[in-house]
């Protein structure tokens, strides 16, 4: 396990230094193990094993890891029988990305991962739905918040009850439906959102919403719902519960859709990637006979290696492309919990995935009125690690909402984290911003639907993204540092349900692309709570902000088989993604100034160390922020280490 940091390090303004800095996170950083042989049985390689980050210092030679290997096209059954021979077992098979879960000894991964057969190698990494507590001190005259972050990719906390008048209504009490513009009526019916998390307890405010459940902490065997740990439940309840045990007064976004449980988590909020891969596998296969349409995916952990080669940001890619949208939480990793400093540069995989819809969190403050809404500290702010893409797409209310639960769980057993209504849960995150945002699509999904009388072919991934970005509200309070774009806070800005709704009635899919698809007019305004707010009107794509009327045509990007943000040709001329930007020393080109804060790229120096951003090579890949005269900054990622480094603790990177 991980050891605790002690002592701060000042970061200088030279390249040595950096380096040295990131070797003495090497010391006491995450995993920091001796290596073993780099071999088995004293054979050197054929090739030099690719090994992401995490695997590539781990472990002593007797030590039991759990690898993920990715195979050449062709190769599934010889490498197969390889593999058995040199593992421990096969724990899973992911035929939908070429790969193998399989449990290695760590004499034997080199010989494993560098056989010719093998494209890489990627740690099964822990993925977790954590739940311990920091206090923020941000208040106003109408709450006061504890937000929450710690430990994890997605974290979960606990927050006082809430003193506003809000609390005596009797329906929607926290404002969340309001403050999205959801009518009574818009109900997301016969939309299935899966539900990948702890599971799902079959409570009375989810019991009719509650269509199918799976077990893949138990190989993905059909079961009875159950939630042990609660973090699914709370989910699950901000997606489509009732509000039947709170008397109308918590009710969930789409409160008729259809909900898939497709258990990945055990009691304590912990998991495999490749138990997430195999419930995402799941889920495309059964798409249609399940009647899939999105998948919620408030979870992940840190990002150890490009986007191209991870095997849960290409599971996501994967499910995508078969026509499910995909809405990730982009983690708790926004702000340095003591001192409260901005961070960037923290968003966690999968939530890196080029297509999937990453969702960062808003604090509302429980009102409808959007002016006071501000992007919640503990949200992961990008660029994403690697290819230096804007994240998240969007964000929406993640900040001390209440969802059902059960009295069983984990969860509920913390009395800190009970609502004033039993059996409900206060909980904070990006997990809870995403659960809101599925519920979002599941009433655009229907909306569109209702307008085209299911006659039309449905809405693209790929399109419900570019919805959702065009319609939504700009945030008043981003929390940015000057000079740095708020795009790296909030995305296109905040979730907007009637309006995204409203440009789904006015879309007909079956519009042939290159033209027109518009069969209604639109007014780029949304009247929440008596006030009127114009829509962003733009949509976030790759590492450019694209403006303008682009969502007037059925365009070729949001096709099915387009990689979000990826060599896409729009307009006249105007090229942007991987395609743009081969250089690494070049500042993004999207902005005209980009910060005095951070320093991009492998060779570009520019700005203030002691509260700026390192991105890039420095031989091990990662990113540094924060004040290191007190310590309190962020490695992650570090090729020495492997881990995660976050002030004076190390974040995990696995339990064994």
């Amino acid at each position: 396990m991980a050891q605790r940091l002690t002592g701060g390090v000042r970061l200088a303004q030279q390249w040595d230094t950096v380096r040295h800095l990131r070797l003495a996170f090497c010391a006491l950083a995450l995993v920091a193990l001796a290596g073993g042989p780099s071999f088995a049985q004293g054979k050197a390689p054929a090739r030099k094993p690719v090994l992401d980050q995490a695997l590539s210092g781990a472990g002593q030679p007797d030590d039991l890891l759990r690898v993920i290997v990715k195979y050449r096209a062709g190769a599934y059954g010889r490498l197969k029988s390889k593999v058995r021979s040199q593992s421990e077992g096969i724990k899973g098979e992911h035929r939908g990305i070429g790969a193998l879960t399989v449990a290695l000894r760590r004499a034997n991964l080199n010989a494993v991962c560098s056989d010719p057969d093998v494209l890489g190698c990627s740690l099964d990494a822990p993925v977790r739905a954590n739940a311990q507590e920091t206090t923020d001190s941000t208040t106003d005259s109408s709450t006061t918040d504890t937000s929450a972050t710690g430990s994890s990719t997605d974290t979960v906390t606990a927050e006082p009850v809430m003193t506003t008048d809000a609390d005596t209504s009797t329906y929607d009490a926290q404002h969340l439906r309001a403050t999205l513009g959801i009518e009574p009526w818009d109900m997301g019916w016969d939309v299935g959102i899966a539900v990948i998390d702890s599971g799902i307890a079959r409570v009375a405010d989810l019991a009719y919403n509650i269509m199918a459940f799976y077990d893949f902490t138990a190989g993905g065997v059909a079961a009875h719902p159950t939630d042990a740990y609660g973090h699914g439940s709370h989910v699950a309840g901000l997606i489509a519960g009732s509000g039947e045990l709170s008397n109308g007064k918590y009710v969930g976004v789409a409160n008729g859709a259809r909900l898939i449980g497709l258990k990945v988590l055990d009691a304590a909020g912990s998991g495999y990637t490749s138990d997430v891969i195999a419930a995402i596998e799941f889920a495309i296969a059964n798409r249609e006979s399940l009647g899939i349409h999105v998948i919620n995916l408030s979870l992940g952990h840190p990002v150890f290696e490009p986007p191209a080669t991870d095997p849960l940001v290409q599971a996501v890619e994967k499910a995508v492309a078969s026509g499910i949208v995909v809405v990730v939480s982009a983690g708790n990793f926004g702000f340095n919990p003591t001192t409260k400093e901005i961070g960037y540069g923290g968003i966690a995989s999968p939530g890196n995935a080029p297509s999937a819809l990453t969702v960062g969190a808003l604090r509302t403050k429980a009102t409808a009125d959007r002016s006071d809404d501000e992007i919640a500290l503990f949200s992961s702010r990008g660029p994403t690690w690697y290819d230096g893409r804007i994240k998240p797409d969007v964000v929406a209310p993640g900040q001390a909402l209440v969802a059902v639960n059960d009295p069983s769980t984990t969860l509920y057993q913390n009395a800190q984290l009970h609502a004033d209504v039993a059996p409900y849960l206060k909980l904070s995150g990006t997990s809870m911003a995403t659960a809101v945002t599925s519920g979002v699509v599941a009433l655009l999904i229907e909306a569109n639907w209702l307008d085209e009388w299911y006659a039309s072919p449905p809405l693209t991934p790929n399109a419900v993204k570019a919805l959702l970005q065009f319609s939504a509200i700009p945030v008043p309070q981003t929390f940015v540092i000057d000079g740095i774009p708020s795009a790296l806070a909030e995305g296109a800005g905040g979730i907007n349900a009637a309006g995204a709704m409203a440009l789904a009635r006015a879309i007909d899919p079956a519009i042939e692309v290159g033209q027109v698809w518009l069969d209604a007019a639109y007014d780029p305004y949304s009247t929440i709570a008596g006030a009127t707010y114009k829509w962003a009107q733009h949509i976030v794509w790759g590492d450019h902000v694209v403006w303008g009327d682009s969502v007037m045509w059925n365009q070729q990007a949001w096709a099915q088989h387009v990689v979000w943000g990826d060599h896409i040709v729009w307009g006249d001329h105007v090229v942007w993604g991987d395609s743009l930007h081969h250089s690494v020393h070049l500042v993004m080109q999207s902005f005209d100034v980009w910060s005095t804060h951070i320093v991009w790229g492998d060779g570009f120096i520019s700005g203030n160390y002691d509260d700026g951003v390192v991105w890039g090579d420095y031989d091990d890949d990662g990113v540094v922020w924060g004040d290191y005269d007190d310590g309190d900054g962020v490695v992650w990622g570090d090729g020495y280490d492997d881990g995660v480094v976050w002030g004076d603790s190390v974040l995990f990177l696995t339990e064994d």
